[in-house]
């Protein structure tokens, strides 16, 4: 069995958890700088704002229905997920955090001393006692049959207190039935298409399709979920593995023709990546780097250029990995052109513990203790409080985040201050 866990509304929750008037209000989150809504309350949904809503053109519907609009607070929310999903590992041995407010449990065996119905209910008691989260639990045989459970958990709350359990074959034809096609985890809007063009209209309609036609038309993967939904388990909890390729891209706040202002911004992108980079406990072989203009200004010289690098011997210090980026940049820049966006890509990884040493050139043996200080630094007091001497001290990359709650829980000094 496997069980699917869901915070509902999340980053609403996140906001409410620290500010409880706001309780049964409606509430919008907006993406990277103020542009759309990219999270809801209930009580939002109701009143009509779509998901993707774009912020200035709601305005007037925000401020006429008293709808609490708020900037993206991802450092809230990370540390919100993260103590979520830390409370759930109390509950298997084998979770995998499939988004930030999504975690799949594997409960193999379990069924011989627990009951699935009351031990769902004591994973939302202990998840939302514990951090404030409401979630919803839908328990099944398989991961994508446990993905239509937390749908009825969440859609019927209350019937089910947010907790269902698919474990009869009755219930599993009786969700199919009610599901409907283009809301099964996996099918695609083209697939949709196809699929309604044939009358399928439901997830049960999908299940009675034959193994040969769904492997005709959608391939392995539509018939791995054909499976799935028919109870044959096909997927696994997937383990974490390292990323293949590491990149810090940013649009800049105006366009910028000097040199030294992209060196410097492609140095801080490149510290950013190598640090992400000693995270995992790898080292890059190769990057590249790239610079363009901004193609939506019709009225300026267009220009986008990338240069691919590889490196005489794998590093992950800051210092190597920023003065190789800047050969890069130097060997694209052209003069004469509004530079908008850039950004630096790692890749071709080594692990740290298992370089080739080269008999000509080899990463600077201080450089390991010099970034491990730097880390320590930087994690204790503040990521940005030390910085290579080529990076501006003063200059962060901000988004526009005008209605920015505090985060309340990593930054000390907008801890909630209680009066007495």
């Amino acid at each position: 069995m496997f069980a699917l866990v869901d915070c509902n509304n999340f980053y609403a929750s996140c906001e409410r958890v620290f500010q409880p008037k706001l309780r049964n209000k409606p509430i919008v989150v907006l993406s990277n700088n103020d542009g759309c809504v990219i999270a809801r309350s209930n009580e939002a949904k109701k009143l009509g704002v779509p998901m993707g809503a774009v912020a200035f053109e709601y305005k007037e519907l925000f401020e006429k229905n008293n709808i609490h609009v708020f900037s993206s607070n991802y450092a809230l929310y990370g540390d919100m997920s993260n103590r979520v999903m830390t409370l759930l590992s109390e509950f298997s041995p084998d979770v995998e955090v499939y988004s930030i407010d999504e975690a799949f449990l594997k409960l193999e065996g379990f069924e011989k001393y627990f009951d699935f119905n009351e031990y769902g209910k004591q994973m939302r008691e202990t998840v939302t006692t514990g951090t404030g989260i409401p979630i919803s639990v839908g328990i099944a045989p398989t991961k994508s049959l446990a993905k239509v459970a937390n749908k009825i958990a969440k859609k019927f709350p209350e019937r089910t207190e947010n907790v269902y359990v698919m474990d009869t074959e009755e219930k599993r034809i009786k969700a199919l039935k009610w599901l409907p096609v283009e809301d099964v985890w996996g099918v695609g809007r083209q697939h949709k298409i196809r699929l309604e063009k044939l009358g399928v209209k439901t997830a049960y309609d999908f299940t009675c399709q034959t193994e040969e036609w769904v492997k005709k038309n959608m391939s392995v993967v539509g018939l791995r979920l054909h499976k799935e939904l028919n109870g044959e388990s096909c997927l696994d909890i997937d383990i974490p593995s390292d990323k293949k390729n590491i990149a810090t891209t940013r649009s800049f706040d105006s366009t910028h023709e000097d040199i030294e202002y992209l060196k410097e911004r492609v140095v801080t992108y490149a510290t950013i990546c190598a640090k992400k980079l000693r995270k995992q406990g790898s080292c890059a072989n190769s990057l590249m780097v790239f610079a363009h203009t901004n193609r939506f200004r019709d009225d300026l010289p267009q220009y986008s250029k990338s240069c691919v690098i590889k490196l005489p011997f794998p590093t992950n210090s800051d210092i190597e990995i920023a003065r190789f980026a800047v050969q890069a940049l130097e060997k694209i820049y052209k003069k004469g052109y509004q530079y908008k966006k850039a950004g630096v890509i790692l890749m071709d990884f080594t692990p740290e513990s298992n370089i080739q040493i080269n008999m000509f050139e080899n990463s600077n043996p201080k450089h390991k203790i010099a970034m491990g200080v730097l880390d320590k630094i930087n994690d204790g007091i503040g990521k940005v409080t030390v910085k290579l001497g080529s990076q501006d001290k003063d200059r962060t990359w901000k988004m526009r985040q005008e209605k920015l709650s505090p985060r309340y829980t990593t930054r000390i000094n907008e801890l909630i201050k209680i009066r007495s």
